[in-house]
C-alpha cells in the first residue's frame, strides 16, 4: 500500500451545538457568560492532501457512528456526546485502488467542559420554589467537581440539582460555577449565568 506523501487531514470543532444555539468560549472567574453547551459537530479538511503520481483522489470518511461521508472537506454532527474514531480511506479512481485507514483520528466529545442548566421557567413569583438542574454539566479533565449555585440574593447552594425560593421581586443573574480539583490539566473553574425574573 502506498502512502500519500503529503496527506494532511485536519479537524476542528464547528460552531454547531445542541438546540441550534451558538457556541461560546469557556468562561472563568467572576464574570460569566452564556451557557457552554456541548459541541457535537466537527469539520474535516483534507484539502492539502496530494499524490501527483496517482491523479485525482476520492476521500471517504468513516465517522465512527455508522455514517460514511465522501469529499475533500466534510462536516458531520453527532447525535450524542461520546468518543468516536474517524477513519479516512482514500480511493484512486484511475486504478480502482483503495487505501484503507490512511489516517485515523479520535474525536472525543466527552473531553470538553460543558456548563449549562435548565430552569422550568425564567419568570417566577416571589415565594415560588424553583428547581435548578445542571444536567450533564461537567469538567471531564477533573477528578472531583463541585457544583455551586449563586442565586444573587445572598444565598448559595451546592449540588447538581437544587431548589431555591426567591423572597424578593427583581432580576437575578443566577450563576452556576463548576470547581474542579486535579489532576494537572484540570480546568479548575468555569461558570455560566442565566437570568431569572422574579415577579411580586
Amino acid at each position: 500500500m502506498r502512502l500519500l506523501p503529503t496527506l494532511s487531514a485536519l479537524f476542528a470543532l464547528a460552531a454547531s451545538v445542541l438546540a441550534g444555539q451558538p457556541a461560546h468560549a469557556q468562561n472563568t472567574g467572576a464574570d460569566c457568560g452564556p451557557p457552554i453547551l456541548p459541541q457535537l459537530c466537527v469539520d474535516f479538511d483534507a484539502s492539502r492532501s496530494v499524490d501527483p503520481a496517482a491523479g485525482p483522489l476520492v476521500y471517504r470518511w468513516r465517522m465512527g457512528d455508522s455514517t460514511t461521508l465522501t469529499g475533500l472537506t466534510v462536516s458531520h454532527c453527532y447525535k450524542r456526546r461520546a468518543r468516536y474514531e474517524v477513519v479516512l480511506d482514500v480511493v484512486v479512481p484511475a486504478t480502482g485502488e483503495v487505501r484503507p485507514a490512511e489516517k485515523t483520528y479520535v474525536v472525543d466529545l466527552l473531553a470538553q467542559p460543558v456548563i449549562y442548566f435548565r430552569l422550568p421557567t425564567t419568570t417566577v413569583r416571589v415565594g415560588q420554589p424553583v428547581r435548578f438542574d445542571a444536567l450533564d454539566s461537567g469538567l471531564p479533565t477533573c477528578q472531583n467537581v463541585q457544583y455551586i449555585w449563586d442565586f444573587r440574593d445572598e444565598v448559595t447552594q451546592q449540588g447538581q440539582r437544587v431548589e431555591h425560593t426567591f423572597r424578593k421581586a427583581g432580576r437575578y443573574p443566577v450563576r452556576l460555577s463548576l470547581r474542579g480539583y486535579g489532576p494537572g490539566d484540570c480546568a479548575s473553574s468555569h461558570c455560566a449565568t442565566q437570568e431569572v425574573v422574579v415577579e411580586p
